[in-house]
């Protein structure tokens, strides 16, 4: 049915994914494996049964390939293999929950209809596509699946029971749908109910003239925190960056050879101004285009040249790190060596792409290069330098970043000193000595803030002194007509004085509440069926290897 895929215009594809709803309190995070031979071959060994049913090596199959194509869509174009955050006993628990929630399904007799799936495939395909046009199915097959030894009727099924999923969500959290206008009212109102207010900021910034860094203190305040002076494994590499920008031009000149205005044309023919939304004329577009035409061609050169040196400097004999330099004199090129660097930062010298940092950790006198690592602005061809341990670099290395920690952490106990004794002062508030008198008698300003509420994602004016979630929880906690507590922060802290509750915009209530109705309703169907999704977890995969596994991981002297 999929290999004749009809084109439909409805957007269908939002469908529930469990990998992204699923937080899975009850399984925990130790390692497991499948009973008799690994999660990866479900058809080995006893798989359990779910509601009843003993589960099958075909049912298992279909779980893992609908959570390998789901995970592979939501995180645009990413296996879970390649994710240094997932592991075996995750795709284990993943798999096993689609297990249960498809045995569900088939038990309350869910059924999507072929057009349903037919609609919802082109979609998909269509999302991956530009300008609105689907990627053919026989080059996602091609390029996408088979590598991973899947078929165009695994994506089938995955579609299918992707819907299925949806439908089960709808009929399992009905009751999160049964929201009455009343109750959508009441928490627009909630959500939207602005207040007046004005601040009073203390920051650190403010008192560092006053600090007196001594040696012996900066001294004691290096040993109190030494931990946090500690350097990471690091590692320093040699390298030859061929820059893409060196080879735009001869990109250019090739290109001119050809039909380039031509194929420009026809490239903004095919795809329309709209494809090009920040062009101003259709002349802007086409720059556009031939822009990214000359980029793409000097890429293919940039890699073409760092393949050729790469090439020459791997095959020497024998292997050592100082053949770079050797060949890269050879071919009159630039060799550079980076500071060490830690593996979660990277080089300081430039914007090194994540294979660069990946790469250089691979490294050893044993393994010299890597590369060439491509990005989208140069390629690098890399030689083991030296590598690094962790290690505390003593006082005398770091003293001035030493001296200005020390600085800035006793200016913000200050601040924070400062701001905590000007709460009692507050407390004298009257109705003729209001909260911007009395800050101003103390040589503080307050800040009239803009009128926010608990739906309200940014605040014009707040600036760094405060973040607006931290100062929504205050404000929100405080009456009106009265003052806050100091509220500390990274800074130093703040306080708020709450002046009055304003009235709702009923205009704009009636206008928006359709749309948040819908939106209340959603969340409200998604948490409900997440509860049950977890509820039946722990009832339901009891007799699973899974759950024989954690217990016996659990039990006692289970740990080595």
């Amino acid at each position: 049915m999929i290999g004749t895929i009809r084109k439909h215009s409805k957007w269908l594809w939002l469908i529930i994914i469990v990998a992204t709803i699923i937080s899975f309190v009850f399984w925990g995070a130790g390692p497991s494996r499948m009973g008799g031979g690994g999660s990866g071959r479900g058809g080995i060994g006893d798989l359990g049964t779910v509601y009843g049913h003993k589960v099958t090596p075909e049912a298992f199959r279909d779980a893992q390939v609908e959570f390998l194509l789901s995970y592979w869509f939501n995180s645009r174009g990413e296996w879970p293999d390649k994710s240094p955050n997932f592991n075996e006993a995750s795709l284990e628990r993943e798999v096993y929950v689609r297990v249960m929630l498809f045995q569900k399904a088939k038990d309350l007799g869910i059924h999507v209809g072929d057009d349903a799936v037919v609609t919802a495939a082109n979609d998909m395909l269509r999302s991956l596509g530009r300008d609105g046009r689907a990627v053919p199915l026989d080059a996602f097959v091609k390029q996408i699946l088979q590598p991973k030894g899947l078929t165009a009727q695994d994506f089938e099924n995955y579609v299918r029971l992707s819907l299925v999923v949806e439908q089960l969500q709808q009929a399992i959290g009905l009751t999160g749908e049964l929201v009455t206008p009343q109750e959508a009212a009441a928490a627009y109102q909630r959500d939207h109910r602005e207040l007046s207010a004005q601040m009073v900021v203390f920051s650190a910034s403010n008192y560092l003239s006053s600090v007196s860094a001594t040696p012996a203190a900066v001294a004691r305040f290096y040993t109190n925190y030494l931990a946090e002076y500690r350097l990471p494994d690091r590692v320093q590499v040699s390298y030859v960056a061929f820059e893409l920008t060196n080879y735009l031009a001869g990109a250019e000149q090739k290109l001119a050879k050809t039909n380039l205005d031509e194929q420009v044309d026809a490239l903004y023919r095919r795809y329309g101004a709209s494809a090009f939304p920040d062009a101003k004329t259709p002349a802007d577009a086409k720059a556009q285009i031939r822009s990214d035409m000359i980029r793409q061609r000097a890429a293919a050169d940039m890699r073409q040249a760092a393949n050729g040196f790469a090439t020459a400097v791997f095959t020497q004999d024998p292997a050592k790190p100082e053949n770079l330099a050797a060949v890269a004199k050879q071919k009159g090129l630039t060799v550079q060596v980076t500071a060490p660097f830690g593996e979660a930062l990277g080089p300081d010298e430039f914007a090194a792409p994540p294979g660069f940092v990946k790469a250089a950790f691979g490294l050893t006198p044993d393994v010299p290069f890597a590369g060439p690592v491509v990005g989208p602005d140069a390629a690098y061809v890399l030689a083991f330098a030296k590598q690094l341990p962790s290690e505390i670099p003593p006082l005398d290395q770091i003293r001035d970043r030493v001296n200005r920690d020390y600085q800035w952490r006793a200016a913000v106990l200050q601040a924070r000193r400062a701001g905590t004794n000007f709460v009692h002062t507050l407390a004298g508030m009257t109705a003729d000595r209001n909260f911007a008198l009395v800050c101003a008698a103390a040589g503080l300003q307050a800040q009239v803030l803009p009128p926010f509420s608990l739906s309200t994602r940014e605040l014009p004016g707040l600036g760094g002194r405060a973040e607006l979630n931290q100062l929504k929880q205050v404000a929100f906690s405080t009456p009106p007509g009265k003052v806050s507590g100091f509220e500390e922060n990274d800074d130093g802290g703040f306080i708020v004085y709450v002046q009055s509750e304003l009235p709702i915009d009923q205009a704009k209530m009636n206008s928006d509440l359709p749309q948040y109705i819908n939106a209340l309703r959603r969340a409200y169907l998604n948490e409900a069926f997440n509860q049950w999704v977890n509820l039946e977890a722990n009832r339901q995969l009891l007799n699973t290897p899974l759950a024989q596994t954690l217990r016996q991981q659990s039990s006692p002297g289970a740990a080595k």
